[in-house]
């Protein structure tokens, strides 16, 4: 029986073969890294697939075979995927906003949110976020209707500046420049 298994050893001496596939591997790939990777892959690959081995054939020529295979099937891999991602950039719009700016914008209008004033942050998440009505929100605030509107138009005044700190500067100024007093203590006496 030892000799049986010596024979069958002899048959199949892989790492005998190793210098060929080796110097094989190199010139399909032109690079020892992926050389060596090939190299392993075909090992791999014969080992799972020892039993196709027909026994008085060439070792060296069904390792080869095996390598070639392996190199052609991933040289079309390549290919199909490169076909892929070009195909894909072609749908995509060529000019995608960075994901890092939105991120910041959020965490901006974030920040600007926690910094209101609690009434206005509250009367703001309570209709923005939770989705309640202006009557509802304003029966659990415990104020009038008129007055939610109020802090509402005051936070998102307040929001918009962080996007445009100078558009939001100027139309409070404007709105300000709208408000007179009639009949009352601005007015000057004669």
């Amino acid at each position: 029986m030892v000799k049986t298994t010596d024979n069958v050893f002899r048959k199949f001496n892989v790492l005998g073969e190793l210098p060929s596939l080796r110097r094989y591997a190199r010139t399909l790939t032109s690079s020892d890294i992926d050389a060596e990777d090939l190299v392993h892959d075909t090992l791999v690959r014969a080992y799972e697939k020892r039993g196709s081995f027909r026994s008085g054939a060439d070792l060296r020529v069904w390792l080869l075979s095996i390598m070639h295979n392996i190199f052609v099937d991933g040289t079309r891999a390549r290919g199909a995927e490169a076909r892929r991602l070009k195909r894909v950039g072609e749908l995509v719009d060529q000019e995608l906003l960075p994901a890092q700016d939105h991120h910041v914008r959020l965490c901006q209008i974030r920040q600007a949110f926690i910094e209101l004033p609690d009434e206005q942050r509250a009367a703001l998440y309570l209709i923005a976020i939770e989705g309640l009505g202006y009557s509802e929100a304003a029966a659990t605030l415990g104020i009038p209707v008129g007055t939610l509107m109020s802090r509402i138009a005051r936070a998102r005044r307040a929001l918009r500046a962080v996007d445009d700190p100078d558009a939001a500067a100027s139309a409070g100024a404007a709105k300000q420049r709208h408000l007179r007093v009639v009949g009352g203590w601005d007015e000057p006496s004669c």
